[in-house]
């Protein structure tokens, strides 16, 4: 193999691809990434067994061939290279090694072979649809957060992808809970989804297709079978196994008689709660919100610090009401609205509260209470 190409367009897929690679592996070859030259283009292949990215740059192929070497040294060698280099990347006749040289640099790294590189198959996709990549970002950041992170309860460890008609309305649907709070946002649903089973993307997944969906004007193309996703992005794609799991009916949580209604100017409430939440030993500290006529006060009790507290105008004209949250997930939810106003839709201290935005049903928050 014998590929000459620019540092800049080899950077940027090896960007793509490398993230995938564990730093630690047990198995070599999942240490490794997979060059193949072949036309007018060197194919990048990593894969950690359930996640697998693949992306093509334009090269000058000298000789065509495939090997395997280092990921992330690899991509540190070509990082530290300086801009508007050109690199060649060849591998001896033995195909032991391969050589990476640019300018006086040249670096010799170890190979193993490519029939070594596992291979992660598809199998037949039941669903294909395309969709925007703004819109597939804004389905993902609107609820990403909410993901959890606890093993045990291994099928809340992504985000559930599915259809669902509101209304007479077919919407594409996306749902994160930690069992504390829930992010769900939605969108029409695009041609070809309509029957596709609900699904649930691994955390992982979800975190490196975010990175790609980057370019607003690019559309997406999305294809599903029972246990696989693909995503087709550009010259770049990724596909993942599935989470194996039946994800909790999320609809019973979602309360429907909350009646009290708090409408707060977000960037305000948001920088409140920063402020009153620092008397906190840490963020996981409960606020309490004292909600009456046109204010809320906050208030922070910390037995070996102090107490903090702050007043805010709000709309509010229902009876007052005390209750407590963690303040991390308020903030987290505050970042998640884009609005200028917040709200927020109460039952009782001890109840699950509503968040949205003011004026914006596409995506909704469920926060459950403190005792403070």
């Amino acid at each position: 193999m014998r590929v000459i190409l620019e540092r800049s367009t080899l950077l940027k897929s090896l960007n793509h691809v490398h993230r995938v690679v564990e730093r630690r592996n047990t198995i070599p070859i999942l240490s490794n990434v997979l060059l193949n030259a072949d036309g007018a283009s060197l194919q990048m292949k990593a894969t950690d067994l359930d996640l697998e990215v693949t992306e093509a740059a334009g090269a000058t192929i000298e000789q065509a061939g495939a090997t395997t070497v280092p990921a992330h040294l690899l991509y540190d060698i070509v990082r530290k290279l300086p801009d508007g280099a050109e690199v060649m990347l060849k591998t001896d006749e033995a195909g032991n090694a391969m050589s990476v040289i640019s300018g006086r640099s040249s670096f010799r790294l170890q190979c193993l072979p490519q029939s070594d590189f596992p291979e992660l198959s598809a199998g037949n996709f039941s669903h294909i649809f395309r969709l925007d990549s703004e819109a597939l970002k804004t389905l993902i950041e609107k609820t990403q957060f909410a993901i959890s992170t606890e093993e045990t309860r291994y099928y809340l460890n992504g985000i559930f992808l599915h259809t669902i008609e509101v209304g007479s309305a077919l919407k594409l649907r996306s749902v994160a809970t930690d069992g504390h709070r829930l992010a769900r946002a939605e969108m029409e649903a695009p041609a070809g989804s309509e029957g596709m089973p609900g699904i649930i993307i691994p955390r992982k997944t979800v975190g490196e297709l975010l990175k790609l969906v980057d370019d607003p004007d690019v559309a997406v193309t999305v294809e599903l079978s029972d246990t696989k996703i693909r995503f087709t992005i550009g010259s770049v794609i990724l596909t993942s196994k599935l989470i194996d799991g039946t994800f909790p009916d999320y609809q019973r949580v979602i309360p429907t008689g909350n009646d009290k209604k708090l409408v707060i100017d977000r960037q305000s409430f948001a920088a409140a709660v920063d402020r009153v939440s620092t008397i906190s030993s840490e963020r996981g500290r409960a606020v309490k919100l004292a909600i009456a006529d046109g204010q809320v006060t906050l208030t922070v009790n910390n037995p070996d610090s102090g107490s903090a507290t702050e007043e805010i105008p709000a709309d509010y004209d229902a009876d007052p009401i005390e209750i407590g949250f963690n303040a991390r997930y308020l903030l987290d939810v505050a970042a998640q609205l884009s609005g200028e106003n917040a709200r927020f839709m109460l039952a009782d201290a001890g109840s699950p509260t509503l968040v949205q935005d003011e004026g914006d049903e596409s995506a909704l928050y469920v926060l459950m209470p403190m005792r403070v």
